[in-house]
């Protein structure tokens, strides 16, 4: 593992889940980072609907999930902003606060690829740190080569070298609330701390 690798992980982790935490361990291991931060956003600039409950819950989901992983840690730097959550800006923070000598990865999601080309600067973020899709196994990766006319062939070949398989985690926090709306057992979903915090906030409960 090296030191100088950072791995910044995104997202509104509404709520966090198991999902999340296994996929940024197995992202950890084929970069060779020794921090994993989880950044929950206060909203996703390309969505409409804003997360189902507040910044700070999910910041303390997130804050239980990984308690007991050495690896990981919290950065509250996104839920704080008053601006949008550009990734590009949250990407420069940390830069600035490692130092240029630290080589900075930005874990996305294979279902965030054809958002790509409405991301803020796509082309300046790129060029600044490693963007890192993460896709399921058994899935095929992700293909950059349609981009090519708009971002050129050399950020297409950092965007393929950057590829990540992930195991096959059936989860998603869209179902997660599903099930507690409807008052449904999502225990081999989510960490046992955060089901716990869920319950004691009533959190996700059907209006």
């Amino acid at each position: 593992m090296d030191d100088k690798k950072i791995a910044l992980f995104g997202g509104t982790f509404d709520p966090i889940h198991l999902g999340h935490t296994i996929v940024a361990a197995k992202a950890a291991e084929h970069i060779g980072a020794r921090r994993v931060i989880f950044i929950p956003a206060k909203s996703s600039p390309l969505k409409d609907s804003s997360p189902q409950v507040s910044a700070q819950h999910r910041l303390q989901m997130v804050t239980l999930a990984i308690a007991n992983i050495n690896s990981f840690e919290v950065s509250d730097y996104e839920v704080k902003k008053d601006s949008p959550d550009y990734t590009l800006h949250t990407v420069r923070h940390f830069q600035v606060e490692f130092g240029s000598s630290a080589s900075i990865f930005w874990l996305a999601g294979a279902d965030s690829v054809d958002d790509f080309p409405n991301w803020y600067k796509i082309e300046e973020l790129i060029d600044e740190c490693n963007l890192c899709v993460m896709f399921r196994a058994g899935c095929d990766a992700p293909d950059f080569s349609r981009f090519k006319s708009l971002w050129g062939a050399e950020r297409i070949k950092k965007l393929q070298q950057n590829t990540i398989d992930t195991p096959l985690v059936e989860i998603s926090s869209t179902e997660i609330r599903r099930r507690l709306a409807s008052g449904l057992d999502v225990t081999e979903m989510v960490d046992r701390k955060v089901c716990q915090y869920i319950t004691n906030n009533g959190l996700y409960r059907s209006r």
